[in-house]
């Protein structure tokens, strides 16, 4: 049974740092690329960080050089370190793996979200 669960979310004020975590089971994790979205209310859903098993990285322009994907294969664990946090920031973030062998497309299964909230 596939399960993708997040956790780490909460409030934060602004300019603080949160650390979001994704543990997978249930298929291969070194054969899928792990991705990180986040959706804010009333817009749509954004992908914000997406890393290889081979530990190739892509980040939104809204995020770059705030957040950091990581993961550790042997934990089947994906990370998403967030510093400098704006209140643009609060958004529901997902979890989701895509088959590496069509890095492409759409994922195949997704975590069910951590609510992150940037505010004063």
């Amino acid at each position: 049974q596939v399960q993708i669960v997040e956790s780490g979310g909460g409030l934060v004020q602004p300019g603080g740092s949160l650390r979001l975590s994704c543990a997978a089971s249930g298929f291969t994790f070194s054969r899928y690329v792990m991705r990180w979205y986040r959706q804010a209310p009333g817009k749509e859903r954004e992908l914000v960080a997406a890393e290889t098993s081979a530990g190739s990285t892509n980040y939104a322009d809204s995020i770059k050089g705030r957040f950091t994907i990581s993961r550790d294969n042997a934990k089947n664990t994906v990370y998403l370190q967030m510093n400098s946090l704006k209140p643009e920031d609060t958004a529901v973030y997902y979890c989701a793996a895509v088959p590496a062998i069509v890095p492409l497309s759409p994922p195949t299964y997704w975590g069910q979200g951590t609510q992150v909230t940037v505010s004063s």
